[in-house]
């Protein structure tokens, strides 16, 4: 199969998934035939599910800071796959040629940063104020946002984020409860029931469109978790990590991907996360930030026909056999530990059958440390395999720390003659700062004050008080609060600037 050059786009989908009762086998001295689905008729109107729906449906909108020199060319016309998306303009309008022009500037080596916001979807999955998105969506972000249908703006914390499977959860503080959406059970969708999709494309909010769903079990080339819902409901820029829904309501996808053509506009080919592949990263993500992978140390493809038959691999009933091929084992790994040979072949993970495609996902799902059990083919026999897994050398990734700003944005302390701000989105860019920069940073610096005699100045950042670290104002001034009650008279500090790191011994005035 050709590479599918699928492009991310902002979408955000309900599959309705048609059930219908089974029709009665005959009784006859023969084998009854296999029970076959009573068909049922277009749905009359989707107004009634839209109108329900449509409350739990969310604009996500994101800032970021870019760097000159590094993302100059990207932009509604040469945006990058794997970022985020921002709404096109008719052709020719002056919004549009306002657009292109600002967004395709290159900047001189010395202006500023500047700017750069995105739109896309998200759905409600908690009422408390937890909403589900795509990593994609709000990667690089220093400042996120979203939208509830009635058009109150809240701002959002970023709780935790997968770029593997491309999920992303976020928080906001509501007055009152949301209209949250459960998660469904997407393995029970099948090929052909209806779907809606409910997003923002091109910032158009609570835009609905209906479909099927197409296929199955998806693998585009995107990453090493392929297994997406198809779906040729209309979705666009704008839409990612907004869901899809079936019948009932539920959520069996999360939108993630389009197959688009000329400027990446749908042709009816989109895809979307299973929610049950999602589910155990969302739990994850919301309980710890990031996702713990399980690892087996192991090369392996997918099991294709010919190799099958080169193989003489079969099933019992004698129909080709289907797994993982093991091309590699790494040494001292957990399939290494477990007795794993090149040239075996993996039939089932647990209670799993597997094949070169799904185990990844079905491994990676699996928490470092659990003991599982592989079924294995080996030269012509079966046999099972106990295997302890390990944890993903693959560093997680890890959600900013200041999209949701402290309560306390500012701290003065006159015994040091300094005042420390929380770093925010402007704050970034007016210092051009990264946007994995931590600590608080220095606003005001008083004259004759122990941190001028320092070499303190306005624009430094401090990042740790003795062996602490600090990310707002409020844990700079309990350090030093503690420092103060151990009769300290000078307190050291991590400061950032121009130069590096360094440390700087801080009197306290008096001293």
């Amino acid at each position: 199969m050709s590479r599918l050059t699928a492009r991310l786009a902002l979408s955000c989908a309900v599959s309705l998934a048609l059930s219908a009762p089974l029709a009665q086998a005959q009784t006859t001295s023969q084998p009854s035939p296999a029970p076959v689905p009573a068909p049922r008729s277009v749905p009359s109107s989707f107004a009634d599910l839209a109108n329900r729906l449509l409350p739990s449906v969310v604009n996500v909108s994101t800032s970021a800071v870019l760097k000159p020199g590094k993302d100059e060319d990207k932009g509604p016309d040469s945006s990058s796959p794997d970022g985020p998306q921002v709404p096109q303009f008719p052709p020719g309008s002056p919004l549009e040629k306002f657009f292109h022009d600002y967004m395709t500037h290159k900047p001189a080596p010395n202006r500023p940063p500047r700017r750069m916001q995105a739109l896309g979807s998200g759905f409600i999955l908690d009422p408390a104020g937890i909403i589900v998105t795509n990593n994609h969506v709000i990667e690089g972000a220093d400042q996120v946002s979203v939208t509830l249908q009635d058009g109150t703006e809240l701002p959002a914390r970023i709780v935790g984020r997968d770029s593997q499977v491309d999920l992303a959860v976020l928080e906001v503080k509501p007055k009152h409860p949301l209209p949250a959406v459960p998660l469904g059970h997407s393995d029970a969708a099948r090929i052909g029931d209806w779907v809606v999709a409910i997003g923002n494309p091109f910032g158009l909010n609570g835009t609905v469109t209906a479909g099927i769903i197409s296929s199955r079990g998806r693998n585009v080339e995107h990453g090493l978790y392929d297994d997406y819902i198809q779906t040729d409901a209309a979705i666009n820029r704008g839409n990612s990590g907004g869901p899809l829904f079936n019948l009932s309501g539920e959520v069996i996808g999360i939108n993630t991907l389009i197959y688009g053509g000329a400027g990446g506009d749908s042709i009816g080919i989109g895809f979307a996360i299973p929610a049950d592949d999602a589910r155990g990263i969302i739990d994850q993500l919301r309980k710890t930030g990031h996702v713990s992978r399980g690892w087996m140390g192991l090369k392996f493809q997918n099991v294709s026909y010919e190799i099958a038959e080169d193989l003489d691999f079969h099933k019992a009933d004698g129909t080709i056999g289907k797994g993982a091929l093991v091309s590699e084992v790494g040494p001292k790994s957990p399939a290494s530990q477990a007795g794993l040979q090149v040239g075996d072949i993996i039939t089932r993970v647990g209670d799993q059958d597997v094949t070169g495609q799904t185990m990844p996902r079905i491994i990676a799902s699996i928490l470092p440390g659990r003991k599982t059990e592989l079924t294995v083919w080996h030269k012509g026999s079966t046999r099972t395999l106990p295997i302890t897994l390990a944890q993903s050398p693959n560093a997680p990734d890890m959600p900013p720390s200041d999209t949701h700003q402290p309560t306390h944005t500012k701290a003065a302390f006159g015994e040091l003659g300094l005042t420390v701000r929380s770093i925010d989105a402007e704050m970034r860019t007016q210092y051009a700062l990264t946007d994995d920069q931590r600590g608080v940073l220095v606003d005001r610096v008083e004259p004759s004050s122990p941190a001028t005699s320092r070499g303190i100045a306005v624009g430094n950042v401090i990042t740790q008080v003795g062996q602490d670290q600090i990310d707002t104002p409020d844990a700079f001034a309990k350090a030093i609060h503690q420092a103060q009650e151990q009769k300290k008279t000078e307190v050291l500090l991590l400061v950032q600037d121009d130069d590096g790191l360094r440390w700087v011994p801080v009197p306290f005035l008096g001293n």
